[in-house]
């Protein structure tokens, strides 16, 4: 393909053979094309060769610099002469700079030197050594301890004085009436407006030694506000010059389609989710990419996004491993782009259970204990209604109370214990509350893992870019525990038993797959692994107390792989 675009790539292999998709990529959940498997390999070949630019991605010895890996994305594209191409791009900056000879340029430099953000920035980085300078001054500190200071002895110099005039008080009072017995009335009346001049006095004198306490103290908290002052100062034209760059910069990332429409960022959360965007919206690989398309002419033809390097601490990423665009930041962004595209359709759409049924276990007249398949949620969804929860209602419609009292996955199998009273779903649940139901979950992992046993404990939080996934967050994360056991080594893969501690979302899937877990990912794990013919996790015991009888039920169900 003859082109003078310079980030337009050729494929070096013949492509004839390679049926173009019959529709866009729906960029969320998708199996990558294989023109885009083509591209991406050829990106990966040119980042394993490449000598324009240096970045540890943690995938060499001795690299400099700190270990950094990288979102990258491909976009196979047809030019005007109705070749076909492809454009390939970095989520965020790389190498410390966003003009590379392979990548496409971003929506906005922020690294131009010459750049607003750059000038901005660099007024911003000196407020805030200004800032931590005047929060280091000594002075600072010990004006505080001074005021502290003169707060006590100005304390205890009142209080001294009280008692001064409570003692003179008395002494008075003994006067007046000791006069009143023993003189006349004349003597007395010059005693008692000379007792009255003495109350005067200590009054008085009161008044000016709490004045003269407030001034000293007045005084010191001057000088430590004048100390403040700067600061605060300093800290006010910082929090306004920020807001000020955000929105400005918010302004340079207008957003084309494919019916030629363009719209500003801003408008285009204001009208999907009525937020502000987050920091970094409009930076990821997917939206660079169809805007640069759309700019050059070029019609899009599927796309596909693919880690490259070491995982961050917090996430769980695989080197060369595909992912779907994060929603937090693109899916706004994104849902303007694709306009005027044939997209494929969305699969979160599709009711995965639509022709499977659930297997009654046990049943009485105080809970129901099913065996739910893979691909089948336990509770409604935003998009598909068709749930274990909902099963469950249409059979039994005379149940009033709550159902549900725990849930699995939609794509894990296994057991659930299931309320067809109030009273029994109080009582089980909080035997799940004070941990005493013990289950057992079956998992087979997509590699062999180095312990037969152990606990993970790894606190897990929200992915707030990209729900529903999870991260490892020690700051904001809730606890999560996961004893394991293995049982057995199958080939080239582990089965293994989860005995989880805590119950948080995706807690197995992640322990499984990060790093500081097991460093496995379950088979057919989509979110956190490879995608399979299923999620290899099975919820196949569980033992609890009956809530009328008080007997000890166990349920095991064998694991479906």
């Amino acid at each position: 393909m003859q082109t003078n675009l310079t980030h337009l790539h050729r494929f070096n292999q013949d492509i004839s053979t390679v049926s173009r998709p019959e529709a866009f990529t729906f960029p969320f959940y998708y199996e990558p094309h294989p023109l885009s498997i083509l591209a991406a390999q050829q990106v990966q070949e040119y980042l394993m060769e490449q000598n324009d630019f240096q970045h540890n991605f943690g995938l060499k010895d001795g690299m400099p610099g700190l270990i950094i890996g990288k979102m990258f994305g491909v976009l196979v594209v047809e030019d005007a002469a109705g070749h076909l191409g492809f454009i390939a791009a970095c989520s965020g900056k790389l190498a410390g700079t966003n003009q590379h000879r392979y990548f496409i340029p971003p929506i906005f430099d922020m690294l131009d030197p010459e750049g607003f953000f750059i000038q901005e920035e660099h007024i911003i980085n000196a407020l805030n050594r200004k800032i931590e300078r005047l929060e280091a001054n000594p002075e600072i500190a010990t004006q505080k301890v001074a005021i502290q200071t003169t707060i006590v002895e100005n304390e205890q110099e009142l209080s001294a004085l009280r008692k001064l005039h409570k003692a003179n008080k008395a002494e008075r009072k003994q006067i007046r009436e000791t006069s009143k017995i023993e003189l006349d009335e004349l003597a007395y009346q010059l005693i008692a407006e000379d007792l009255i001049k003495q109350s005067y006095r200590d009054q008085h004198d009161y008044d000016v030694a709490k004045q003269k306490c407030k001034d000293r103290l007045a005084s010191q908290e001057n000088i430590l506000n004048s100390l403040l002052s700067e600061m605060e100062n300093a800290k006010e034209e910082r929090k306004s010059r920020s807001g000020q760059l955000q929105q400005r910069l918010f302004d340079q990332y207008h957003f084309l389609n494919a019916e030629g429409k363009t719209k500003s960022v801003l408008d285009i959360f204001e009208d999907q989710i009525h937020m502000p965007p987050p920091a970094g919206a409009g930076e990821c690989a997917a939206p660079k990419l169809l805007q640069y398309a759309y700019q050059q002419q070029l019609t899009p033809i599927c796309m596909a996004e693919f880690w490259w390097g070491a995982s961050p601490s917090s996430e769980v990423r695989k080197h060369q491993q595909f992912y779907p665009s994060c929603r937090g930041k693109c899916e706004p962004i994104l849902g303007h782009m694709l306009k005027g595209l044939a997209v494929d359709p969305n699969p979160m759409l599709e009711n995965p259970a639509q022709d499977k049924e659930i297997e009654f276990i046990y049943e009485d007249e105080d809970i129901i204990v099913v065996n739910k398949p893979a691909e089948f949620l336990s509770v409604p969804g935003i998009n598909v209604q068709d749930s274990v929860q909902t099963r469950i209602e249409k059979r039994y419609p005379d149940i009033k109370s709550p159902i549900i009292i725990h849930r699995l996955d939609m794509s894990t199998s296994g057991i659930m214990v299931l309320a067809k009273n109030k009273e029994a779903h109080q009582i089980i649940q909080d035997q799940f509350i004070r941990h005493s139901i013990q289950k057992r979950y079956t998992a087979l992992l997509e590699g062999i893992i180095d312990s037969t046993h152990g606990i993970i404990d790894l606190p897990l939080r929200v992915d707030l870019d990209d729900r529903p996934r999870q991260v490892v967050c020690y700051e904001y994360g809730k606890p999560a525990q996961t004893k394991y056991e293995l049982v057995a080594v199958e080939g080239n893969r582990s089965r293994i038993h989860y005995f989880p501690l805590t119950g948080r979302t995706h807690q197995l899937r992640v322990h499984s797959a990060h790093s500081q877990g097991l460093n496995t990912p379950i088979v057919g794990d989509d979110l956190y692994g490879s995608r399979a013919d299923r999620l290899h996790l099975h919820a196949g015991y569980i033992s609890f107390r009956h809530p009328r009888t008080g007997e000890q039920m166990s349920f095991d169900v064998a694991d479906p792989f």
